[in-house]
Order: structure tokens, then sequence, then C-alpha cells
């Protein structure tokens, strides 16, 4: 599907266009969008527009890495969108000139809706030009990404106040949200980049003009990217600390096992010295010796018990 609108010099929208009649109408500037168009729609980024086949391939190609290229006074942007819950990404492509703006997006877009309905109630965007829709759907583009560093960051505070003995449970959500954060890495700090080579361009027309706004959104951005850093360490630190925790437990049952194989080690030798099938021990034919070794075991194995404790090998 193909939408236009189209903004007169004096001060009016005009809606669905045909894209024969939007360079021989007196427009000052208008917005073509693009959404999950059909391939016979596909082909005008070619036949009517004449954009550069490597911009037009790079719209057919899904998936690429957000990015900025100019092909002479046709800038071409690569931009990623993300669903709140999945973390899925999808792409957005952008056609700017001093007179158009052209939308691509393979599947439907939220941004461009809102974006695309302020445009069409609030008249006083209209004089603003193609430049300022870009920072709108760029904006509307990074807002989306909050809500999911948000949520992660809530979870990992939750995870630092919950009880050791759900340790399994608590690792395995630690490499969940720590592949999640890997997720938003991957499109936000390239998203980053392409904000910083935007600002830096010497090319963009009427860029001066608009530096702050896309310079808030560079912030935005900058801020995300410092958040997902520090979530990413507060899983590392996580990660680490309950694999200490799991370590002094193990430390701790082995030494008590360490303890009691101790003790009965003189006690398994005893018996395994009377255990043994000689005629000649003088101590099987004893009256006492049975009861007499048995209290021998026991203050052994006593005495060497309140050895250990008073050394806190217990504890």
């Amino acid at each position: 599907m193909i939408r236009t609108i189209a903004f007169t010099s004096d001060g009016r929208m005009v809606q669905d266009v045909p894209l024969e009649q939007l360079d021989q109408e007196d427009f000052s500037w208008y917005w073509v969008d693009y959404s999950s168009p059909t391939p016979e729609e596909r082909e005008t980024l070619s036949s009517h527009f004449h954009f550069h086949p490597l911009a037009v391939e790079d719209c057919m190609h899904f998936l690429q890495r957000p990015k900025l290229d100019h092909y002479g006074p046709v800038h071409f942007l690569v931009l990623h969108s993300m669903n709140e819950q999945t973390l899925e990404v999808d792409e957005l492509d952008l056609f700017l000139h001093k007179k158009f703006v052209v939308s691509f997006h393979l599947n439907p877009s939220h941004e461009v809706e809102q974006v695309r309905d302020k445009y069409l109630n609030q008249p006083a965007l209209w004089p603003q030009g193609p430049l300022h829709a870009v920072y709108m759907v760029m904006d509307k583009l990074v807002d989306r990404y909050f809500p999911s560093v948000h949520r992660i960051e809530d979870d990992l505070n939750d995870i630092e106040f919950r009880s050791g003995s759900q340790l399994n449970d608590i690792m395995d959500q630690v490499f969940s949200l720590r592949s999640e954060l890997l997720q938003l890495r991957r499109t936000i700090i390239p998203m980053r980049d392409l904000m910083y080579r935007v600002l830096n361009s010497q090319r963009i027309e009427g860029l001066p003009d608009k530096a702050v706004f896309f310079h808030d959104v560079y912030d935005h951005l900058l801020k995300l990217s410092e958040m997902v850093e520090a979530n990413r360490e507060l899983t590392a630190d996580l990660r680490d600390n309950y694999l200490s925790v799991s370590s002094n437990r193990m430390n701790n049952i082995m030494k008590t096992l360490t303890v009691i194989t101790t003790i009965f080690m003189p006690l398994t030798f005893i018996a395994g010295v009377y255990g043994m099938n000689f005629q000649r021990m003088p101590e099987l034919t004893s009256t006492y010796g049975y009861p007499v070794i048995l209290i021998v075991m026991l203050v052994l194995g006593l005495s060497m018990y309140a050895w250990f404790r008073r050394k806190g090998w217990f504890d």
C-alpha cells in the first residue's frame, strides 16, 4: 500500500495524491509511505523516484544494519524498530530529499503511523519540512527502546533481593536477561552510531537548524547504551556472586563430609583389626573385651568431634 501526504506552499494538505502528480502540482514537500508494498509498488522506487539501485536493493534485503548513505541529493537511512515485549527487530528505510521523504517498511510500522497521524491532525507541523518528519520518526523509534530496558532493569533489581535458596532459578533468569541485553545492544549501539553520523554530516540540507532535535535523540541513545552496559555489568556481578555462593556452599558440604570421614577413620581401623580371623588375639577371649572396645571407640569419636568443633571446622 502506498499512501501520500502533500503540503502546498499556501498551507494546505492533500492526501492520497497519485505519484505521477506529486511533481506536477505546486507542493512545497510531500511524504510517501510504502507500507507492506506489493512487488509492483516496490518497482516504483526505481521507475518513479529513480533511487540508486544499491539503496533499492537494501530495501528488499531484510535485515540491514542501521546506516546512512548519500546518493546525490537523496539521503538513505536504515533504521530499526523494536517490539517492546519480544525484542524482535523490524527494518524501516527512509529516503530524505529537500522536497520529500519516502518511508519504506515491509511490515506495518507503529512509529510511522503515530507520526503520520500527527501530521494529519496538527497543521503546525506542516511547514517544518521533510527533515523534521524524519526526526519525529527516529524519536518515536528510540522512545520504544526505553520500556524494554526499564523492564530488564526492574527484573535485575528484583533478583538482587531474592532468597539464595532459589539459586538455579535465579541463574536461569540472569542468563536469560543477559541474552535480552545482548539483543538490545545489537540494536541500540548501531543506532547510536548512525545518529552520530547524521549529526556530523555536512551533506544534509537544513540540518543545522534541526540539530537540536537530533541531538535530543542522540542523548537518548547514549543514555540507553549506558543503561544496557550497566545492566550487563550487573548481570555479570550477579552471576559471579551466585557462583561464589554456590562454590562456598559446596566447600562447606565437602568440609563437613571430610570431618565425618576423619572421625570414622580410627573407628574403622579398630573395627578392621578386630574383624580379622586370627586365632591368637588375646582381646577376643577377654570377658570385657567387647564393651571395652566399644567404649574406646565412643570416647575416641566424641573426643575427635569435640576437638574439631573447638577448631571451628563445623562453622
